[in-house]
């Protein structure tokens, strides 16, 4: 158990300064891209969508118990860092990568959740350029957003090809995209997600294609501060509870029905802990005891949240590959609610 005898505002018996705050303010501040179709983004009668989003509404139902008690703030990936340290937002939930010089405490200090978006970077061309291969690519500019680890693995890749190049880098992906739009740039490099993504938004999207080589593993991780552990336990133990949800087979249409199955039938105990008709689970993370009921009432479990956002049931249809079930040779594991 966390904490010790201190509370946080919510008397759950964990000290949590950052629990205490969000509460007393009445909303979480989330920190998002806001530009990036099916991660997060603005719609034209001005809510935020995405995966991304979700994952803020999952953790702000579980918090404040209500999904839409949020504040977004759109940061670029240069602000992304010190938004979260000096306390402007709660929780980067933003299209970032897990790193060890990002996680450590003498680097960013950050405390990352479970990846919610296994990823890899690519490269993006004009089908008419012709270019089918990095080595194709030879003294070619290449747009590239900088501070992100998209451009020390783009100079990492072409120094192992010992294919120069010319790298155009940008403070922001607008201006990145734009460039490459306006023939700036033969190539745009960054995930391939988000490559996907901004391309449904360009005039002819069938016109730009994806090479096939995939130049580095990118686990795209929300984030708290590591200054608050009981915090990012919170996050850490929200965001499983919607994987658990899926490999259970609960979901936003039926959580209700499995809650009310839980307490009708005593035997049930792993169900009953999961969804807090028993346990303290809850108390010993500063939520409530159904804080997996209130996220997946909101948004889904984690398979609701992926095929409505960038699945098949979305703009992107991107196929789930390393974001399935472990149990169907995916990466989305949840460890044991025990």
């Amino acid at each position: 158990m966390l904490g010790g005898c201190a509370n946080d505002s919510g008397g759950n018996g964990v000290q949590s300064e950052k629990l205490s705050t969000i509460r007393s303010r009445g909303k979480l501040l989330c920190g998002v891209d806001g530009k990036l179709p099916g991660f997060s983004f603005v719609e034209s009668d001005g809510r935020y969508s995405g995966l991304d989003v979700d994952i803020c509404k999952a953790v702000s139902a579980a918090v404040v118990n209500d999904p839409d008690k949020i504040e977004y703030r759109d940061l670029n990936s240069s602000e992304r860092f010190a938004a979260l340290a000096s306390g402007e937002i709660d929780l980067l939930s933003r299209n970032t990568t897990e790193t060890l010089s990002r996680d450590a405490a003498g680097g960013n200090g950050l405390s990352f959740a479970p990846t919610t978006f296994y990823d890899g970077q690519g490269v993006m061309v004009p089908v008419a350029s012709g270019v089918k291969t990095l080595k194709d690519l030879a003294g070619k500019p290449i747009c590239v957003e900088s501070g992100t680890t998209t451009e020390l693995n783009l100079a990492d890749r072409m120094r192992e090809l010992k294919v120069a190049y010319n790298p155009l880098k940008f403070q922001t992906g607008d201006q990145t995209y734009t460039a490459y739009l306006g023939g700036r740039c033969l190539a745009v490099t960054s995930d391939r997600s988000q490559l996907a993504a901004k391309r449904t938004g360009f005039p002819d999207p069938k016109a730009h294609e994806l090479l096939t080589e995939v130049l580095s593993k990118e686990p795209l991780t929300p984030a708290t501060v590591n200054a608050d552990p009981a915090w990012a336990d919170a996050v850490r133990w929200t965001i499983y509870g919607l994987m658990q949800a899926e490999e259970l087979g609960i979901t936003q249409a039926n959580v209700a029905a499995k809650v009310a199955e839980a307490k009708a039938n005593p035997n049930l105990a792993d169900l009953r802990r999961f969804l807090g008709v028993e346990g303290d689970f809850g108390k010993q993370l500063g939520l409530p005891p159904d804080f997996v009921v209130k996220a997946v009432s909101a948004v889904g479990n984690y398979g609701e949240i992926f095929e409505r956002n960038v699945g098949q049931n979305s703009k992107l249809k991107l196929e789930r590959g390393l974001n399935r079930q472990w149990k169907e040779g995916g990466l989305i594991y949840s460890p044991p609610f025990r």
